[in-house]
């Protein structure tokens, strides 16, 4: 749940077209208070200004304060991007800190390339990329635009740099409507605009003011970000518990939940072709407005498992390390081989991990940007913790393997689908693995709504808090 806050608020910039900047119109600040489904759960600090260097910086400073099953997490997430006065990009840094330290990044654009320097997990890495598009009108948002006078039906193109993904986000906004509202005791137009990121299915409205200033925004349903003075931006109490609020309550207890070998559902809500996975484990059929969802056990037999090394070119990039999965640090290669012994069976391999990382960890709930490494050496954490180092040991043994993210049953006070975070491996044929319940197999009340890294993961934003479960009837 933590890693998909994050990404919502890396994906409340937008951007504008081509047009003369009016420099000494973007200047200044502005508090917000940030809500996720109608309670506090932060404050951020957006601000533009001259630096002594003569270039233009835009600051995104944002701070939450939530609760994750009664227990007070923070996260903070600062992105500072600089810009020539023609506009041109420069440098962009941008560091998310939390309990477990800090995760940062710093991208310097020299001609036609960039080059990122990422630390996570105490590790170093620098790659060169090509030098992306953004320009300074794409960090100002909205402000050009609305000052433009666009009438309703424009339309703008936008692109910004996300470091943490080394992508290029791309998407359009819509002029929907204009409105008049009091804004600081003044009669004002207020500019209602609908901004869509397709690659990842997340859109938002923002309430923009004549002059630029945003009042408001909301992103999926789920974050907004509301124009407050700073006194009361910054008053948080960390009433909001995300773990429950976001979750798909249900009535009726499901019977002999983690030992089923088959589970039937009605989904309702706003699930898209990203959303649906169709696999011999799991699969959503579309009736009307809502979605019957089926799951039986895997069935996989150690006998027919691989053999390690694994050489199937399918899946061998599956292996690979990656900033977030460190599995080619000596330290988790180590720990791998200690686990997994002489043993070159994949399903027994994948077993032995499984079982350690769940016999090993101490589970507790935490706000933090996960890398396999940091919770090496903390060893604690919720689902997400378990799964990184699971995942990381798994390739460091010789396994492919991937994160998964969607919803699990839990009858716990309230009893429900909660937002949950385990692990595919291949073996031979890819199965679904929960190192937090030690399930080698995962349980068929596994939802799964995602696959793959952050970026991935984030297609579950425009789903979080909006979906409806209950168990399907059993046939006559």
């Amino acid at each position: 749940m933590k890693r998909l806050l994050l990404a919502l608020v890396l994906f409340t910039a937008c951007a504008v077209q081509a047009q003369p900047l009016d420099l000494e119109a973007l200047l200044g600040e502005s508090w917000y208070g940030l809500y996720m489904n109608g309670q506090k759960a932060g404050f951020a600090r957006n601000s533009a200004e001259r630096t002594d260097a003569g270039t233009i910086r835009i600051v995104e400073d944002a701070q939450f304060r939530i609760s994750m099953a009664g227990m007070h997490q923070e996260m903070k997430i600062y992105t500072q991007r600089d810009y020539t006065l023609e506009g041109d990009l420069i440098v962009i840094e941008s560091h998310v800190d939390d309990f477990s330290g800090k995760t940062s990044f710093s991208a310097i654009v020299n001609g036609d390339k960039m080059e990122l320097t990422s630390q996570v997990g105490g590790k170093t890495e620098t790659v060169t990329l090509p030098k992306p598009a953004e320009s300074l009108r794409d960090a100002v948002k909205h402000a050009q635009w609305v000052q433009q006078k666009p009438v309703i039906g424009d339309a703008m193109t936008f692109s910004a740099f996300e470091p943490m993904y080394r992508k290029e986000i791309q998407g359009t906004s819509t002029l929907l409507s204009v409105e008049e509202r009091i804004f600081e005791g003044v009669l004002t137009k207020v500019y209602k605009i609908e901004t869509n990121l397709d690659l990842i299915g997340v859109h938002s409205i923002a309430y923009v003011a004549e002059d630029g200033t945003t009042l408001e925004d909301v992103v999926s349903g789920l974050i907004t970000m509301r124009l407050e003075p700073e006194a009361m931006a910054k008053d948080v109490n960390y009433n909001n518990d995300v773990i429950i609020s976001n979750a798909a309550l249900v009535e009726e207890p499901i019977e002999d939940a983690r030992i089923r070998k088959a589970l039937g559902l009605i989904v309702e809500g706003p699930l898209s072709e990203d959303h649906l996975f169709n696999d011999d484990r799991q699969s959503f059929t579309k009736e009307g407005e809502t979605y019957l969802f089926s799951s039986q056990l895997q069935a996989v037999d150690e006998k027919d498992a691989a053999t390690l090394p694994i050489t199937n070119p399918e899946v061998t990039q599956h292996i690979q390390a990656t900033a977030f999965v460190q599995s080619s640090d000596p330290k988790i290669i180590e720990k791998a081989r200690e686990i997994a012994g002489d043993e070159t069976n994949a399903k027994t391999v994948s077993d032995k991990l499984c079982d350690w990382v769940h016999k090993n960890m101490r589970s507790t709930f935490s706000a933090r940007l996960t890398n396999t490494l940091e919770v090496l050496d903390s060893m604690a954490g919720d689902c997400t913790e378990h799964s990184m180092l699971f995942i990381g040991l798994a390739r460091a043994a010789g396994l492919p393997a991937r994160e998964v993210a969607g919803l699990i049953y839990v009858e716990s006070e309230p009893t429900g689908f909660y937002f949950h975070q385990w692990a595919k491996v291949w073996v031979g044929q890819w199965i679904d693995v929960d190192p937090t319940f030690n399930q080698t197999i995962a349980d068929v009340t596994h939802i799964k709504l995602a696959e793959g890294d952050l970026f991935e993961q984030a297609k579950l934003i425009p789903v979080i808090g909006k979906l409806k479960i209950k168990v399907a009837p059993k046939a006559p």
